[in-house]
């Protein structure tokens, strides 16, 4: 198979996309993760900060996936210019494989960007826990909540014992 200078050109398009639905989710995240330990250092003793510590967990780790797609992208396209610069010197086996590992670190961007998108999703969930009489099931955080309850009963036990 013969690679022409405008085939991995392909891939800066796309990349360019990508890349940039990456950086406006990071703004995005970030910004939550912000307003998030806002609200935490406000009021850092109340029930509601098991909610915030939540999401602020779940975000960090979403900031790291975010990272790690705009890896990935950005590695694409150099990938990308490398591919192109073999197919100028006429090296078409390395041009090839290069070719190959542009589009698998693009794969590997978007697998990813699914697999934040999933996190999202359970983060949106824990976000609307406080509607859970409303939508009619128990949510993570009610049960986190149930279970801290059920260490601050256990503690108060503890301290009514020893007295």
């Amino acid at each position: 198979m013969e690679l022409a200078l405008s085939t991995p050109a392909l891939l800066f398009s796309t990349a360019s996309l990508l890349l940039l639905g990456f950086t406006n989710r990071f703004t995005a995240t970030a910004k939550v993760i912000r307003d998030l330990h806002a609200e935490y250092r406000v009021n850092p003793t109340s029930l509601n900060n098991i909610v915030l510590i939540e999401q602020i967990r779940s975000l960090q780790f979403r900031v790291l996936l975010i990272r790690n797609m705009q890896f990935l992208g950005v590695s694409s396209l150099f990938v990308s210019i490398l591919c192109m610069i073999a197919i100028y010197l006429e090296y078409q086996v390395t041009a090839g494989w290069l070719f190959g590992i542009a589009l698998f670190m693009q794969a590997g961007a978007l697998a990813i960007s699914v697999f934040e998108i999933t996190i999202s999703i359970e983060a949106l969930k824990i976000e609307l826990s406080d509607m859970e009489h409303v939508l009619g099931h128990q949510s993570t955080v009610k049960r986190l909540r149930d279970v801290m309850s059920w260490i601050d009963r256990r503690k108060k036990q503890g301290k009514s014992s020893e007295s």
